[in-house]
């Protein structure tokens, strides 16, 4: 059965409703409020949290085709600017509704916070540090928020779009496959340059 977001719109009236992704935005400084009174509300009672993911967007440009009034084909360019989510996918096992999708986005990389709901869900703490390690995304009033995936020395996130590998083979604790082979290929590289 599908959760009402009319409801949720009317109780929170400056939340967005995404229509093409079926997902409820919220801004970071109100997803405390808002995802206590879900699991609260006695229509409602999201008591399950199933998962917590990042995406993120680069800026980019969308061209698109459509006539115009003298029906000749114009292209339209729109500018989409660089965005980062959190994607919260909630349910009700008490009333047998879901999923809601619920973000929090940010529209900066350098400055990617939203609000941690592991207070209210305990089982967002080890998917939100996942989220955190993999894509940067901090999350304020996180009990412990540190890297679970990737080693505490490593200085990037390589979920991120801008992501790019590193070419020192010294720099992954225990190096294969590919990472063995951009080595080798340097290696060959330098000992050409020297000769």
């Amino acid at each position: 059965m599908e959760i009402n977001h009319e409801a949720i719109l009317t109780q929170f009236p400056d939340l967005e409703w995404e229509e093409d992704t079926q997902s409820l935005i919220v801004p970071p400084e109100k997803a405390v409020e808002v995802v206590t009174w879900l699991k609260e509300h006695p229509e409602m009672r999201l008591d399950f949290l199933s998962c917590v993911s990042g995406v993120d967007y680069p800026a980019k440009e969308v061209k698109t085709k459509a006539r115009n009034e003298e029906g000749k084909m114009e292209i339209t360019v729109t500018q989409h600017p660089e965005k980062m989510e959190v994607v919260y996918h909630f349910y009700s096992m008490e009333k047998k509704i879901g999923p809601l999708v619920l973000k929090q986005r940010v529209m900066s990389r350098e400055n990617s916070t939203v609000t941690s709901l592991t207070p209210i869900y305990r089982g967002a703490d080890l998917m939100e540090r996942e989220v955190f390690d993999l894509f940067g995304i901090n999350f304020t009033d996180h009990p412990d928020l540190r890297r679970i995936l990737m080693w505490d020395n490593f200085e990037h996130h390589p979920m991120r779009k801008d992501y790019t590998p590193p070419n020192d083979y010294d720099y992954e604790p225990t190096p294969h496959d590919d990472v063995i082979e951009r080595a080798q290929e340097r290696e060959k590289e330098r000992e050409g340059q020297e000769a």
